[in-house]
């Protein structure tokens, strides 16, 4: 059976230099809560590459699960990022890295 995760790159956008403290603050909120109920597999802020604010790896049972918590993320829906979301097969040693 296929493993997939979902990558959600969150892209800066105009907006995005008006980013205040409160602001991060509810994106860290926003994370713990998703992590706490195991949607995370991993996130994080992208260094050195322009336009790009960071990334979310979401734990979900489908695309559209996670294409919904993305529409949450404070920074998109608060006009301050957009994003691109991708389905990532997972190629591991359960699965001999998909050979």
């Amino acid at each position: 059976m296929e493993k997939h995760l979902y990558v959600m790159m969150i892209k800066r956008g105009k907006a995005y230099n008006k980013v205040t403290k409160a602001v991060i603050t509810r994106h860290v909120e926003h994370l713990k809560k998703l992590d706490a109920d195991g949607k995370i597999a991993l996130c994080g802020p992208l260094k050195g590459y322009p336009g790009m604010a960071g990334m979310v790896v979401f734990k979900t049972q489908s695309y559209e699960e996670a294409e919904a918590l993305c529409r949450l993320e404070p920074l998109v829906a608060e006009g301050y990022a957009a994003y691109t979301l991708a389905t990532l097969q997972v190629a591991d040693k359960d699965n001999n890295y998909l050979l």
